[in-house]
Parts: structure tokens; sequence; C-alpha cells
């Protein structure tokens, strides 16, 4: 599926660029379908090396939707063209966010789960650069929009964030705070963030710095898990807590 993404830069000069996203990869409910995930994979991954992992954890219930992200340049590569949720380069405070990559992303996300049934809880979650696009997505659901302003469609009852950073933090609690209906369905938002005290890709402040932006945004359902020791991977003891917060957050069947 492709999106064509119409951006307007300076002055009057507007450009237009299209993403074509990969293959996706659907890991279907064992048990009752009482929700769906759309999991996200990091810098330069696919969704089906997540989409067995997640086959293999004990949540019956959950359909996980393993999208791939679009193959293109990524500044942090150099340029090197691989798969990416959006561009990024150096890892900074203040550097510049790929709004126009995130947005394009974060709609294609939204569409995978608005054609599933109306009773089913929905939630997004991911690693690294999969993580940042989930957090991103917590903004814009609390938003009720996209960074450009388009409406944002998808009511999200979940977010999960392994490894990862927050995009456009210093623009998030202006945004949230401006609206009583987005500070409202920010607070009411569930989100686990997990990161590795060691993390040599994605450093550990980011995660922490990105805990305390949400928090003062008002993301106030706010769970952070720091794991001493753990690099820029996953382990059985982080998925096992994923699964534990799942199955109290979403109020999950016949799970242990």
């Amino acid at each position: 599926m492709s999106y064509l993404n119409p951006s307007t830069g300076s002055g009057s000069r507007t450009s237009r660029m299209t993403f074509e996203f990969g293959r996706t990869y659907v890991v279907r409910p064992k048990g009752k379908h009482q929700a769906t995930i759309v999991w996200l994979h990091g810098l330069g991954d696919n969704g089906s090396s997540w989409s067995q992992l997640l086959e293999s954890l004990p949540l019956p219930n959950i359909k996980w939707i393993c999208p791939t992200a679009p193959t293109r340049p990524v500044a942090i590569l150099g340029g090197f063209p691989c798969t990416a949720w959006f561009d990024v380069g150096e890892l900074s405070d203040d550097g510049p966010d790929d709004f126009e990559g995130l947005d394009a992303s974060v709609a294609h996300i939204a569409n995978l789960l608005s054609t599933e049934p109306a009773d089913v809880k929905l939630g997004i979650g991911g690693f690294s650069m999969g993580a940042a696009t989930a957090l991103y997505s917590a903004t814009c659901f609390a938003q009720g929009k996209y960074g450009n302003g388009n409406t944002y469609p998808v009511n999200l009852r979940a977010i999960i964030g392994l490894s990862g950073w927050l995009p456009g933090s210093r623009n998030v609690r202006n945004k949230i705070e401006g609206s009583l209906e987005a500070a409202r369905r920010a607070s009411s938002l569930p989100i686990l963030l997990c990161h590795g005290s060691c993390d040599e890709v994605v450093p550990y402040k980011y995660g922490e710095r990105s805990t305390l932006v949400l928090n003062s945004a008002g993301f106030r359902n706010l769970a952070f898990k720091k794991y001493d020791g753990l690099g820029h991977y996953t382990v059985p003891r982080e998925m096992d807590e994923v699964c534990n917060w799942l199955n109290a957050r979403l109020g999950l069947e016949g799970c242990r």
C-alpha cells in the first residue's frame, strides 16, 4: 500500500512523497478475539521476525498485525536505503523530526486497525524506531489529529514501546495542554515503556526522558521499566512483562 503525502515547504512550494509499505504479517488469535495490536519493527527489519516471536507468546486472545516499513534513504545511515518508518539522523533533543514520514506511517497503522471489529480493543507496540512510531501514534490519538492536521480515526487502548524514544517531544506538552479533550484522552491511554540500561543504539536516557515528557504532557497511565544490563534487544523477562501488562490493561480472558 502506498500513501501520497503532500507537504508544504517554504513559501508556496509543495513537494509530494510516496511511501510504499512492504508486506504485512498477521498472527491470528488462538482463542476468542478480544484485542488487535499492530506491532512495529525496528530500523532495517521487517514484520516477519516479530510475528514469529509474538506468535509464541501466551496471549491467545490477541491478533497481531506486523507491517513492514517502506524502504527509504535514512540519514543516520548516510542515505543508505533500508526499511524505516521515518527518516532519522543522530538522536538529539533539538534535531529535526520527519513528521511527513511519521504521519504517513501512523496513517498506515491506523488504516490497518480501522477495519477491526467494533468490540475489539486496539493497540500499537514496537521496538526501537517502531516504539518511536507507536509513541507518536499515542500523541496523535490524544490530539485527535496527525501532525498535518488530518483527523486521527482510531480509539487506542494500549501503547507499548521497547527501547524507543518520543519523536517531536519538544511540542507534545503544549499540544495536549491546549485542549481538555486531548488531556482526557492522554490521561486515559495506558502506556508501557521498557528500556535497557546498557542500550548502545538508543541510549537509556532517551527512554527515561520520553517518560518524563509524556508524564508532564498528561499521559498519567504510564509505566516505565528499566532493565539493568540489557542492550538494544529484547529478552524473555521483558516479553513476560509485556504479556502481564497487556492481560491487566486489556482485561483478557483465559491468559495465565
